[in-house]
């Protein structure tokens, strides 16, 4: 078989996986939406919620009027809805009783939404990752299967058809016996300087902003979009960027989790307020192969010729997947031929939330569990936090990914949760 025959995915093949829907209108069942965090990506989703002609949106919550503002704006040009908006997320719960819910708050409020929501009845798109600490992504797929919930989770890429193409080469044996995996993201930046606390802005409840999380004077590279650079609201690029491209670890090998995880973490560079790490190594030993992760927060330029993605190193060559830069197959020999597939990406931000959506809606109606599932988002996310956590006790740990514990590790295990400021009550 050539290798353009074993590449090649038809675009009837990524349709019939998760392509646009043909509606009749007079049958098709219009669910009751509702949308927790309000900010530019959570349009993108409900952007697709709204165009998908299944989902009717009836409620709007978010504790900055601010951005509800720009969210009621940008939501008038898409659909004629008329949504009831909200601060608190339990009382549009309660009044509006949606069937769908999407949750794409900052970080550490992802687990207590999700879990309200599927305790209401609906059925959740939760934003990745999943959680800020291990033990709230255990509580929320426990929660998920006690209520018997769909909940799908926004790592686009498992649908991204030429993720999807890739990953199946792969699959097949393309690269040959895979040994060693690189995920990384290295873009530009430098020093930076400190933003200094200032006052909150008219409309914005930043005590309920914080959340269960440790407060903080207001600061405006927290929000409305810097918080993941903040280790007490997020876990900086590993949780970020970083869980897109480990996923792609365990979506090709299957495997559940890792062995051990060794990760070093430091600020070598920036010097601004920020205080997630500008510099990170991560190693994971798996049975069969390691994978890393690397990012640094300055010097990405042309000098490499992938500023972010995953390498697969086989027997037989590299495969590259990247984001606007498509994926590549360096074949082992000189005189070898490479291959390449462009990416097919949808408008605004260059995503593929369209067809992750889409499979969402049929798996609602089929009952059954998503591309990606709470689970499979939990043991991705995993990933990424546990090379934070790794970093944060500076030395290496293992395992026990049935257990969700650190074996024989009291100190590690304690970083598994963290203690919620009141009233908010940690999950279980």
């Amino acid at each position: 078989m050539s290798i353009n025959r074993r590449l090649f995915i038809k675009a009837t093949t990524a349709s019939a996986v998760a392509g646009p829907l043909l509606l009749n209108a007079q049958k098709v069942k219009t669910y009751k939406t509702a949308v927790i965090g309000t900010g530019w990506w959570a349009m993108n989703i409900t952007r697709e919620a709204v165009a998908s002609g299944q989902c009717r949106i009836v409620g709007l919550c978010d504790v900055d009027q601010n951005q509800l503002a720009i969210a009621r704006k940008k939501l008038s040009e898409m659909t004629s809805d008329d949504p009831k908006h909200y601060t608190d997320f339990r009382d549009m719960l309660k009044k509006e009783k949606p069937e769908i819910v999407i949750v794409a708050t900052p970080d550490h409020w992802h687990a207590l939404p999700t879990i309200a929501a599927i305790q209401s009845g609906a059925d959740v798109y939760v934003e990745k990752p999943i959680c800020h600490t291990i033990n709230e992504g255990v509580a929320m797929v426990k929660a998920a299967r006690e209520y018997e919930r769909v909940v799908q989770v926004g790592t686009h890429r498992r649908v991204s058809p030429h993720n999807m193409a890739a990953i199946k080469f792969l699959k097949e044996g393309g690269a040959g016996t895979v040994g060693m995996i690189r995920t990384f993201v290295h873009y530009d930046g430098g020093p930076g300087k400190p933003t200094p606390d200032s006052d909150i802005p008219e409309g914005l409840d930043w005590d309920f902003w914080c959340g269960p999380a440790p407060y903080h004077p207001f600061n405006e590279r927290m929000h409305p979009r810097g918080f993941r650079s903040f280790l007490d609201f997020a876990n900086g690029q590993l949780g970020d960027w970083g869980i897109h491209w480990v996923d792609h670890i365990l979506w090709w090998s299957e495997e559940k989790y890792p062995t051990s995880v060794h990760s070093i973490g430091a600020r070598h560079i920036v010097q601004d307020n920020t205080d997630v790490p500008d510099t990170q190594i991560v190693t994971y030993e798996f049975e069969d192969f390691t994978a890393t992760w690397e990012h640094r927060r300055y010097g990405g330029n042309d000098a490499e010729k992938h500023r972010l993605g995953i390498y697969f190193y086989g027997t037989k060559g590299i495969v590259h997947i990247g984001w606007h830069d498509g994926w590549t197959f360096y074949p082992t020999g000189r005189n070898a031929q490479i291959y390449h597939e462009e990416p097919q990406l949808h408008k605004p931000d260059d995503q593929n939330i369209q067809e992750l959506w889409t499979n969402f809606l049929s798996c609602i109606k089929s009952r059954t569990k998503p591309i990606c599932d709470i689970e499979i988002g939990h043991r991705s996310t995993n990933l990424s936090l546990l090379g934070m956590l790794s970093a944060k006790l500076g030395r290496s740990i293992k395992w026990d990914g049935e257990k969700n514990i650190i074996p024989d590790d009291p100190e590690a295990n304690r970083l598994l949760k963290r203690d919620y400021r009141p009233p908010w009550i940690y999950p279980v």
